[in-house]
């Protein structure tokens, strides 16, 4: 099965435009992400610490204790 190639979107034409438009665009953006996703690992000792010091939370806060 042939596949078409010739046909490109609005939203492809417009991202590419775009990023022709302001160059630096793609590394900003890279490093947006890498602030909020790459993390350093840590140990299975600070996550055992961190998962223990968690407070358990009840289902309903509101609820009085009877």
């Amino acid at each position: 099965m042939a596949k078409f190639t010739g046909y490109v979107s609005e939203h492809t034409k417009f991202i590419e435009e775009l990023k022709a438009k302001t160059p630096g665009m793609e590394q900003r953006q890279q490093e947006g992400r890498s602030l909020l996703w790459d993390k350093a690992p840590i140990s299975l000792e600070e996550e055992a610490r961190i998962k223990e010091s968690r407070l358990r939370q009840n289902a309903y806060p509101y609820q009085t204790k009877v």
